[in-house]
């Protein structure tokens, strides 16, 4: 079961930026670990300086699409209350200053439809998908013959790590996200820099609360994306480049695709779409796999 959006999705991405939240070293120290070509029964502790990580802030949009938003299974609602139609501040009073505080996160909350099948539950209840049933290879080829390389792969259940900080905020509001795992690809031609990220939640509605949010606004609602490791022969995408967001839902994940050209290059955007739907597509099928299985 898989819902899909192609919503807003060419814009700039900062990089290199700090998280305002969290720790400063890689998301992957946890204590399940994967390095940048699979697991490892025991693996290395990574370098503080390995996974500087791009997306934080609030990237201008360059084009969008049409916007989709659904909920956590078809047919399933989406409240959403705050935003523009909030009421303004008060202005301060003459010979007073004025405090200034930060915008309050919007207030979303998901629901289930009627008609969800009678084996969500037993679903939920099993283990969320983990690193290696996600992304089980290192060397990917798809269907179309196209082939891509596993550069990097992180994993933590500290979600917010891996998230921007509207997003994290948005998925506290539930009962959480269990696990995040970011993994890196690049193209047979090394040019593409593909983030793939699988966000799974406890409940079904609060994956469906943030795949609706992200579908409105993917730039606020994103993903972090990994830079290239040392030694992976990719540069750093220059800060600001333009980038495709995509992101699909399965029963109670979000598989979130975020992709750019290494050189930061604004030509090429429908092969670099094509390479981001299609990676995207390529994990979302195994995240299916394993939760449907």
């Amino acid at each position: 079961m898989t819902h899909d959006d192609q919503g807003p999705s060419h814009g700039h991405i900062p990089q290199g930026q700090q998280p305002p939240y969290g720790q400063p070293q890689p998301y992957g120290q946890q204590p399940e670990q994967y390095g940048p070509y699979g697991p490892s029964a025991a693996p290395a502790p990574w370098p503080a300086e390995q996974h500087r990580r791009r997306g934080r802030g609030r990237p201008a949009v360059l084009a969008a699409t049409g916007v989709v938003l659904a909920a956590a299974v078809a047919g399933g609602a989406l409240m959403y209350t705050g935003g523009d139609d909030a009421p303004a501040a008060s202005p301060a009073a003459p010979g007073t200053s004025a405090t200034v505080t930060p915008a309050a996160v919007p207030s979303v909350t998901g629901s289930l439809p009627s008609d969800a099948p009678s084996a969500l539950a037993s679903l939920l209840a099993r283990p969320v998908v983990r690193p290696e049933q996600a992304f089980p290879e290192s060397a990917v080829r798809l269907a179309d013959g196209s082939r891509y390389e596993r550069v990097d792969l992180a994993t933590t259940t500290d979600c917010a790590r891996g998230m921007s900080q509207d997003l994290a905020a948005l998925a506290e509001q539930g009962e959480g996200c269990s696990r995040l795992t970011t993994a890196l690809f690049t193209d047979a031609e090394r040019r593409s820099q593909v983030s793939v990220t699988v966000a799974s939640f406890v409940r079904a509605e609060d994956a469906g609360t943030v795949f609706g949010m992200a579908s409105m606004d993917p730039v606020t609602y994103q993903t972090v994306s990994l830079d290239p490791p040392p030694g992976a022969g990719l540069p750093t995408v220059p800060p600001g480049s333009p980038g495709v967001f995509r992101r699909l839902m399965t029963v109670r994940s979000v598989v979130f695709a975020n992709g750019q050209w290494g050189d930061g290059s604004e030509s090429g955007e429908a092969d670099l779409t094509r390479q981001t739907e299609d990676l995207l597509q390529y994990v979302n099928d195994n995240v299916v796999a394993y939760e449907e299985g």
